[in-house]
């Protein structure tokens, strides 16, 4: 089963921070960006000469590390033979593992083609290029606004970024009558024109730049956004772009919000909405329906291949532990918080009592339940907490819970 968009985004993020972390003692870590269009045969050639060159060095353990990297970096090349279809990344060198060095090599094929060629030697590997790959693809646009004041922000992925807040000098009403009140009703319609123009400014100066924009979504309390969007204040590019306009009581940044969460439908694919749906529809099957575990429960469930879909938040901490008899083949999987309480649980075998319990393997806990879930063919989903939904469902669920295709009896 492939891996769903969140786990995938998971993973690729964990090596970028474990990856991040890792230190060489001198400016011997070799990180290569190689785009799709240059033959790897083209970069061994080039890794020959960084190599001769490498023989200059000063420090000879230095020059010894940087000269094994390059000769790691020529073999792994020569077993991948031709450039993948995206490019590759490549990130060799000897790393301090506590008092010790290992040589760390990592080929990467990332998500996306990458765009130059780069060959960099540092103490850490160079990795901002990767970082990007990270960033949210679907941005969608948010305008709040009377005729009092504007709000402009940018949804990005499960993010509202308030962006541009905008004040009007529009009068209010006047009670005059006669002249005097056609008067300030022209000076009023004016000062809104005026202020419509700002807004629509403000829109072209904050959409037009952002690369893929999805949508928009126009919003506010009366007709006002109406008489803006039927107005030429707004490019006619962007107004094309207008997914929904729908009525907020405040145009201030919890319009955005209130905005974001009246159209739903309109961003039914965007992936902030499409979790908020996938927690609500935990939560309430948890409450009032018997389709949904969370807690030691999900364990169980998973095993038998009663779980249809798995929401595991991406700040579950934590590891599982597998212990296993070398005499019987008994196991036991226990949840630790830390590695070194694995330790604890090693007894004598409660099965056959004839040997001590080994710790077989550690592993994370949001990778267990990942590997687990997609051997039963389970699907996966990565729940963020900077929802509100999310936030509650790693508080109130502890980060862990199943929708189910069955409740076995």
């Amino acid at each position: 089963m492939a891996e769903s968009s969140t786990v995938e985004r998971y993973r690729f993020r964990k090596m970028i921070e474990r990856l991040e972390n890792l230190r060489g003692q001198g400016t011997e870590l070799i990180t290569i960006y190689i785009p799709p269009e240059k033959r790897l045969s083209d970069v061994i050639a080039q890794m020959r000469e960084e190599y001769s060159q490498a023989s200059n060095i000063k420090s000879k353990r230095t020059r010894k590390n940087v000269q094994s990297a390059i000769e790691v970096v020529m073999q792994r090349l020569k077993m991948v033979g031709e450039t993948p279809e995206n490019g590759l990344v490549v990130l060799v060198g000897t790393v301090q593992d506590g008092t010790k060095e290992k040589m760390v090599a990592e080929l990467i094929e990332p998500p996306e083609p990458v765009d130059r060629f780069i060959y960099r030697c540092d103490s850490k590997f160079y990795l901002e290029p990767l970082k990007e790959y990270l960033e949210e693809k679907d941005v969608y646009g948010i305008l709040v606004m009377d005729r009092r004041e504007a709000t402009i922000g940018l949804v990005k992925g499960k993010r509202i970024e308030p962006v541009k807040r905008l004040t009007s000098d529009v009068p209010g009403k006047h009670k005059a009558g006669g002249q005097s009140q056609r008067r300030f009703d022209r000076l009023i319609e004016h000062a809104a024109h005026e202020f419509y123009q700002k807004v629509g400014e403000a829109a072209r100066e904050t959409f037009e730049d952002v690369k893929d924009l999805k949508g928009i979504i126009v919003g506010g309390p009366g007709p006002t956004k109406e008489e803006f969007l039927d107005g030429d204040y707004l490019p006619k590019d962007l107004k094309e772009k207008v997914l929904a306009v729908v009525d907020v009581g405040n145009t201030d940044e919890s319009g955005l919000r209130e905005a974001l969460n009246k159209a739903e439908e309109a961003l039914k694919e965007a992936e902030l909405v499409r979790e908020k749906r996938l927690v609500r529809k935990f939560m309430e099957e948890a409450v009032n329906g018997e389709l949904a575990a969370y807690g030691e429960e999900v364990d169980e469930l998973l095993k038998v291949g009663a779980v249809e879909v798995l929401l595991v938040s991406e700040d579950l901490e934590g590891y599982k532990v597998t212990l296993r008899c070398p005499e019987c083949g008994y196991e036991n999987i226990v949840t630790v918080k830390e590695k070194d309480e694995a330790k604890k649980y090693v007894e004598e075998c409660p099965e056959c009592g004839e040997a001590e319990l080994n710790v077989e393997e550690i592993k994370e806990i949001v990778d267990y339940y990942v590997e687990l879930a997609e051997q039963m063919g389970s699907n996966v989903e990565i729940i963020s907490t900077e929802t509100e939904e999310g936030a509650q469902f790693y508080n109130a669920f502890r980060g862990l819970g199943a929708l189910l295709r069955f409740r076995p009896k």
